[in-house]
């Protein structure tokens, strides 16, 4: 249990629109994987990582999302007279998993903007910040890591870098770090989204932050780039520039939710170890394999 971080923030304002006609009345963070929603997997991933206040910013269209982690009375009652007790526990526990607000960002001003509308929530303490499309593996203790490392750098920002490959570069932030032991490196700078020869490394931006409450003023410093968008790269450039930032490198347990590809390898390898589904489920992609020829 972190001493430190007690609230996670979850910038969850995007439109979607990668994943369309879907999202047009869903959000896109509400698009299950298996049996729960894409963004009950974060919410837990905080949880498990000790912390219980959650700040969810979100835009139009995006009450689902409140409504989903609130108690609902009526379901609850149905599920009590029908006798389905397994149910019941499921719809209660996630009404008990956080304590879950939501902050509106009322223009989509980039991702440095809605980090930054949850300052008022958030306040004088360390935080972390978990993107939605980055999904972790149940099994992943990479939050609970950056954690430690934000306690051993005396409240630095930490940011989650995982290694792709030198074609993949181009799509991230990409660190320009040093490496100082183990998993952790130090951020002398970050580049948004290089072309492969000028990359300075092949450490690329995942949506796991860890931030000092500092980092707050550091956005309000970052001027809008394009498309008039503040991006948090530029404010995390600043603490780097001041020496205080880290990285922690991961390695695997992560799916893209935001890519259609990487979100059906996620459903289909959560729904293998899925304790009720897992068996069955095996059977019938051999099938499928079988009956395409797919070997």
């Amino acid at each position: 249990m972190s001493a430190s971080i007690r609230t996670a923030v979850i910038p969850a304002a995007g439109l979607g629109t990668r994943f369309l006609p879907a999202t047009k009345a869903i959000p896109k963070e509400m698009l299950p994987l298996v049996d729960k929603p894409s963004i009950q997997y974060v919410v837990e991933e905080a949880v498990r990582a000790g912390i219980g206040d959650i700040c969810v910013i979100t835009s139009r269209n995006k009450a689902a999302i409140e409504d989903h982690f609130d108690r609902s009375v009526e379901l609850e009652h149905a599920l009590e007279a029908s006798g389905k007790d397994a149910l019941l526990g499921l719809v209660r526990d996630i009404a008990d998993l956080a304590e879950v607000w939501t902050v509106r960002q009322g223009t989509p001003n980039g991702l440095g903007h809605a980090v930054g509308c949850a300052r008022g929530h958030v306040g004088d303490g360390g935080f972390a910040v978990l993107l939605p499309d980055d999904i972790m593996h149940p099994s992943s203790t990479a939050l609970s890591r950056m954690i430690e490392v934000h306690e051993e750098h005396d409240g630095a920002a930490v940011i989650a870098f995982m290694e792709v490959s030198d074609e993949e570069i181009s799509l991230y932030g990409c660190a320009d770090a040093t490496p100082i032991g183990g998993d952790v490196v130090r951020l002398d700078g970050i580049v948004e989204k290089p072309a492969a020869d000028e990359a300075p490394s092949n450490l690329a931006v995942m949506g796991r932050y860890v931030f000092p409450a500092d980092i707050f003023d550091a956005i309000d410093k970052t001027p809008p780039g394009k498309g008039g968008e503040i991006q948090l790269t530029d404010a995390i450039a600043q603490l780097a520039a001041e020496g205080r930032a880290y990285g922690v490198v991961v390695e695997g347990g992560r799916f893209d939710a935001g890519n259609k590809n990487d979100y059906l390898r996620a459903t289909v390898e959560l729904a293998l170890e899925h304790p009720e589904l897992g068996e069955a489920f095996a059977e019938t992609l051999r099938q499928i394999v079988r009956e395409r020829d797919l070997t």
